[in-house]
């Protein structure tokens, strides 16, 4: 009797388990409603891409497709190829403004999370006098927009000049891609130490305290044992500065007056028209996708690190 009272009396327990364990199968018109919804979504974000594609080919150079054809008549690929030589009127070819864009993407990226991770590292382990007050400020200032920081850091930069023999001459900091780089920086490190401190917040003191305890400095344990746990804070920090960087406009068209330093948001910008008849649609499509591909690239080979940095650290536990 009690084997066998034992017996209904776990069934019921493994049922409900089974219950937990499996999922229920959507009905057919739930599925459908899910697949209609996908299948909406994945249209909504293609359908901007096409269009700007179609534009791309497009010799006429008109400002929307005129139908519904993703290859427009007479498709030439003349854009990409001028685009590539002289995107401006300014005697400067993509290449270069790439590399200069590029320059101060991987450059302020690079910087500001070398910074960023140290003081993070601070701010996380080390308890001093002022912590939350200096917490506070770097939040206050990673609330300032960009545009507010731009005067100050016009009249900083261009106070800082250096007198070269020919035929450098005369080195204005606000007129170069290294007083841009620092202006972005000035942003970007707030943003890096904010976020990458709520990460290093995740790791247990216990590791540290076992380095310790093996005689390991807190220099050793640092670059040993939390750099390499933050790789994947580190890395989705630094995608997020070299977008920043990639895609900044602000300093740049204020700071830099020489053709040669422009970049490609600079670029880009000069290419629209005053009015919609003189914008060259077919150039400016062919130079967007130009400059959206390394971003892309930049993603494809770090996604690895970037989808785990953002995934972790969300809960922390």
């Amino acid at each position: 009797m009690t084997a066998a009272a034992d017996v209904k009396t776990q069934a019921p327990a493994r049922a409900r388990t089974r219950g937990r364990g499996s999922r229920e199968k959507p009905s057919p018109a739930k599925q459908a409603l899910l697949q209609a919804l996908c299948i909406f979504i994945a249209f909504t974000v293609l359908f901007p891409v096409v269009w700007i594609l179609s534009m791309a080919v497009d010799p006429r150079g008109l400002s929307r497709p005129d139908g519904l054809n993703l290859i427009p008549p007479g498709a030439t690929l003349d854009s990409f190829r001028q685009v590539i030589a002289q995107p401006t009127r300014n005697p400067v070819s993509f290449v270069e403004l790439a590399f200069n864009s590029f320059k101060i993407a991987v450059g302020s990226a690079l910087f500001a999370v070398g910074i960023g991770v140290s003081a993070a590292y601070a701010f996380s382990r080390i308890d001093f006098r002022g912590r939350s007050v200096l917490m506070l400020a770097v939040l206050g200032v990673l609330m300032l927009p960009a545009v507010a920081t731009l005067t100050p850091l016009f009249v900083i930069l261009n106070s800082i000049t250096v007198d070269f023999p020919e035929p450098i001459g005369t080195f204005n900091l606000r007129n170069s891609l290294l007083g841009v780089g620092l202006a972005i920086v000035s942003g970007a490190l707030p943003f890096a130490i904010w976020n990458l401190k709520g990460y290093l917040d995740t790791i247990p003191r216990e590791l540290e305290e076992a380095a310790a305890v093996d005689g390991a400095t807190r220099n050793q344990t640092f670059i040993r044992i939390i750099l390499p746990l933050a790789t994947p804070a580190l890395a989705v920090t630094a995608f997020l500065g070299f977008i920043g960087g990639w895609t900044e406009f602000y300093f740049s068209w204020m700071f830099l007056t020489k053709p040669e330093d422009f970049t490609l948001s600079m670029a880009l910008y000069s290419m629209v028209g005053q009015y919609a008849r003189t914008t060259p649609w077919s150039l400016l499509a062919a130079f967007s996708i130009l400059v959206a591909i390394p971003p892309a690239v930049v993603y494809f080979f770090a996604q690895r690190y970037i989808t785990s940095g953002l995934a972790i650290g969300g809960v922390k536990g």
